[in-house]
C-alpha cells in the first residue's frame, strides 16, 4: 500500500494523471457475480485475470407469479459474449437447477473450453443437454475432491461439502493476486446421509490463510444448527410403519438424499414405490444408475399397476410440495390426476419446507387434501419431516472459523440474507471494512493479496426466457404483458389521405381493459377531439407514418394519465383510405373486364352440336323421379 502511495505522489509531482486505487489495472484479478446476489437462484460467479475467466456455476431462477408466461430467468451474458477472445472454463459445484439450469443458454452464446462437474451433476447436465439440439457432444470433465484444474493464471482445487444432493463440492481458486474459497451450497451435519464434509481439508485451507471467502447465505437468519438428515429419516420410517393404508409423500425432486430415504423406508415396510412427476422420474432414474438410490425394477410400480396393488403395499412419491398448479400433488388434490384418486384412508406427507411466497399455493392444496378426508402431515415443531440443505447461522460461523479468510463476501441470498451473514462474520471477529456486500455486476479487485471494491461494474440484469428464446425479446414482451394486465389497451384508428396529407375523418378510439366505454363516452370523445386537433396541426407539413404514430402517442398518453392515472398501451392504426379505395376499384374493374372477356370467348367457341347435347341432357333430367312421385310410391307400398 505504501508503494502505491509513493507511486501516486511521484505521478503527481511529474504532472501525470493519478489513477485512483479503485480503478481496474491490467494485473488485477476481477471477482464479480452475474447472478446469485440479492436473490436465491441464478447463481453465476466469475473470476477473471487478463485473458482467462473461470466461471463457477450457471443457474436459473424460477419465476414468481408476477412474471407472466415466463419459464426461466437467466443472467445477462453480454459481458462474457464481449470477452469472446478470452479463454473460459465453467466449474460446477453441484447439480441443482439454480446452479446448472442456465448451461444450455450459456453454451449457445458463449464459447466455453470445457465444463468441469462432479459425477452426479455431470449426469444431470448430460441429460439436460441431450434435450437441446447441437449441444449433445459438449465436453464435460468429471471432477472430485482430489481433482486439480491448472490454467495459465488459475489453479482450481476442490473439497467435499454436505448438501441435499450427492457429490457437492466447495472450490479453492488460486490466482496471481491471492486465493479465493467459494463454498457453493453447504451445511454441516455430524450424522449425514452420504459422504461427509472434509473438515480436515477446510482447516488446512484455513492454515494457508486464504485472501477471500465467498459463502452461502441462504439460511443466515436461522438460529442454531439445522437438524440432521438422519432425524428426518427416522421420522419418515415411523410414519410409514404406523400408516395402515396408502402413503403419498411430496418432496423436492432435487433433494436426492430425501427421495432415497423415502424409498428405503417404503421397502423396509413392505411397500412398493410409484414415482410421479417428470423431474422426480428423471432424478430417480439417474440416481439408480449412479447407485445413490437402490431399488429393483420389481419394487417399482408402473402407473397402470397402481390400481391393482393393495393400498397398504403402496408408497407414492410425487412432486408438488410447493403447490405448483401443474405438479402431481396439485392435480391429485384437485381430483384431475389420471392415475391417482384420493381416498379418506390416504396419508399425505409434505417432506419439505415452504419456500417464502408459496404459502398461499401450499395452503390451497392442503385445504383440498383435508376436504377429501385424507390425513395430512406437514413440517412442524412436533415433526422432523424436513431439514434444510443450507447452513444456518451457527454453521456459517463454523465455516468462517475453519477457513479464517482475511476478507469476506456473502453470496447466494437475498439482500437481507447477505446483511445477516455480514453481521455473523462481524461476530466472529471479521473487521467490518473487510466485508463486501455486493450486487450482481459489482466488481471486486484482488491486488497483491488485498481486496478492493472497484468503481467499475458490469451489466447484471435479468433475461426472461419464454420457451427457448434467449434473445431478451421476452423481457420486452413481459413488460407489455404487465402494462396490459394493469392498464389495458387503447387503439386509435385514423383514416388519412397520404397524397393530400390530410385527415379524412375524426379518429376513432377503441379500448380493451382500460375503461368501460359506455360509462366513459365523454372521455373517449374528448380524447378523439384532442388527437384530431393535434394531427391536423402536425399534418400541415409533410409527415411520415412514423411521425403520425408518435404524434398520436405523445398527445394521447399524457391526456389519459392525467384523466385516469393509468398508462394503457396506445396502438395507432393508420388507414390510408382514399388511396386504398382507388386501388381496390382499379383491381375490381380489371377483374370484371377479364371475366367478361372470358365469357365472350367461351360463347364464341361453343360447337353447333351443343344443342343436341343440351336436349339429351334435358331429357335425362326429366327422367329423374320428382319428390312428389317418390312420396306417392312410398304411400302405395305402405
Amino acid at each position: 500500500m505504501a508503494e502505491y502511495k509513493k507511486h501516486k505522489n511521484d505521478n503527481k509531482e511529474a504532472g501525470l494523471p493519478v489513477r485512483p486505487e479503485t480503478a481496474v489495472r491490467k494485473t488485477d484479478t476481477l471477482v464479480y457475480a452475474l447472478g446469485g446476489l440479492g436473490e436465491v437462484g441464478k447463481n453465476m460467479y466469475c473470476y477473471e485475470h487478463e485473458n482467462e475467466i473461470c466461471i463457477v456455476d450457471c443457474g436459473v431462477l424460477f419465476p414468481g407469479d408476477e412474471l407472466l408466461g415466463i419459464d426461466y430467468v437467466i443472467p445477462d451474458y453480454h459481458h462474457l459474449i464481449r470477452q469472446d477472445k478470452k479463454r473460459k472454463i465453467l466449474v460446477i459445484t453441484h447439480g441443482h437447477e439454480d446452479h446448472i439450469g442456465g448451461i444450455p443458454f450459456l453454451l449457445r452464446q458463449v464459447n466455453i473450453d470445457a465444463i468441469y462437474a462432479p459425477r452426479f451433476a455431470k449426469a444431470l447436465i448430460q441429460k439436460k443437454l441431450a434435450e437441446h439440439k447441437g449441444l449433445e457432444k459438449t465436453k464435460i470433465i468429471e471432477i472430485d475432491s482430489d481433482y486439480r484444474i491448472r490454467t495459465k493464471y488459475f489453479t482450481v482445487g476442490f473439497f467435499d461439502t454436505i448438501h441435499s444432493i450427492p457429490d457437492s463440492l466447495g472450490v479453492l481458486i488460486t490466482t496471481p493476486n491471492g486465493s479465493i474459497v467459494h463454498t457453493g451450497d453447504f451445511k454441516f451435519d455430524l450424522t449425514p446421509v452420504g459422504r461427509n464434509a472434509d473438515y480436515q481439508k477446510m482447516a488446512y485451507i484455513g492454515a494457508l490463510k486464504p485472501t477471500l471467502l465467498m459463502s452461502d447465505s441462504t439460511n443466515a437468519g436461522v438460529e442454531d444448527f439445522s437438524i440432521s438428515e438422519k432425524d428426518v429419516s427416522r421420522e419418515i420410517m415411523g410414519i410409514m410403519r404406523n400408516a395402515k393404508h396408502r402413503m403419498i409423500i411430496a418432496t423436492f425432486a432435487s433433494n436426492v438424499y430425501r427421495v432415497g430415504q423415502i424409498i428405503e423406508a417404503a421397502l423396509a415396510t413392505g411397500r412398493k414405490v410409484a414415482v410421479f412427476g417428470r423431474s422426480m422420474e428423471n432424478v430417480v432414474d439417474i440416481a439408480r444408475k449412479m447407485g445413490t438410490i437402490k431399488i429393483k425394477d420389481s419394487q417399482l410400480l408402473s402407473h397402470e399397476d397402481l390400481a391393482r396393488t393393495p393400498d397398504d403395499k403402496v408408497c407414492i412419491i410425487c412432486t408438488g410440495s410447493q403447490g405448483e398448479p401443474l405438479a402431481a400433488l396439485s392435480r391429485i388434490a384437485a381430483g384431475t390426476h389420471r392415475f391417482i384418486h384420493l381416498k379418506p384412508s390416504d396419508t399425505v406427507v409434505f417432506s419439505s419446507g415452504t419456500i417464502p411466497g408459496n404459502d398461499a399455493a401450499v395452503n390451497a392444496v392442503v385445504d383440498k387434501l383435508f376436504r377429501s378426508g385424507a390425513t395430512v402431515l406437514n413440517k412442524s415443531i412436533l415433526t422432523n419431516l424436513h431439514t434444510t440443505g443450507h447452513a444456518s447461522k451457527e454453521e456459517e460461523k463454523l465455516m468462517l472459523q475453519l477457513v479464517k479468510p482475511e476478507y469476506f463476501m456473502p453470496i447466494h441470498g437475498e439482500y437481507k440474507m447477505l446483511m445477516q451473514h455480514r453481521q455473523t462474520a462481524i461476530e466472529t471477529g471479521m473487521p467490518p471494512e473487510n466485508i463486501f456486500v455486493c450486487a450482481n455486476g459489482d466488481v471486486l479487485l484482488l491486488r497483491d493479496h488485498k481486496v478492493i471494491a472497484s468503481d467499475w461494474r458490469f451489466q447484471g440484469d435479468d433475461i426472461y426466457v419464454d420457451g427457448n428464446d434467449i434473445s431478451g425479446l421476452s423481457t420486452a414482451v413481459l413488460k407489455d404483458r404487465r402494462i396490459l394486465a394493469d392498464n389495458g389497451l387503447v387503439a386509435v384508428i385514423v383514416a388519412i389521405d397520404s397524397k393530400e396529407n390530410k385527415l379524412l375523418a375524426r379518429p376513432v378510439i377503441v379500448s380493451r381493459g382500460f375503461v368501460f366505454i359506455k360509462d366513459s363516452q365523454s372521455l373517449i370523445k374528448e380524447a378523439e377531439f384532442i388527437v384530431a386537433n393535434s394531427l391536423s396541426e402536425r399534418m400541415k407539413e409533410r409527415t411520415t407514418f412514423s411521425d403520425i404514430k408518435n404524434c398520436i402517442r405523445s398527445t394521447l398518453e399524457p391526456f389519459l394519465y392525467k384523466k385516469t392515472r393509468r398508462n394503457p398501451i396506445v396502438i395507432p392504426v393508420i388507414l390510408n383510405s382514399r388511396q386504398t379505395m382507388e386501388e381496390l376499384k382499379k383491381r375490381r374493374a380489371q377483374q370484371a373486364g377479364h371475366a367478361s372477356h372470358k365469357t365472350a370467348h367461351r360463347k364464341s367457341e361453343k360447337p353447333q352440336g351443343s344443342r343436341k347435347q343440351g336436349a339429351q341432357k334435358e331429357k335425362s333430367v326429366r327422367a329423374l323421379p320428382q319428390p312428389r312421385q317418390k312420396k306417392e310410391r312410398r304411400s302405395k307400398v305402405l
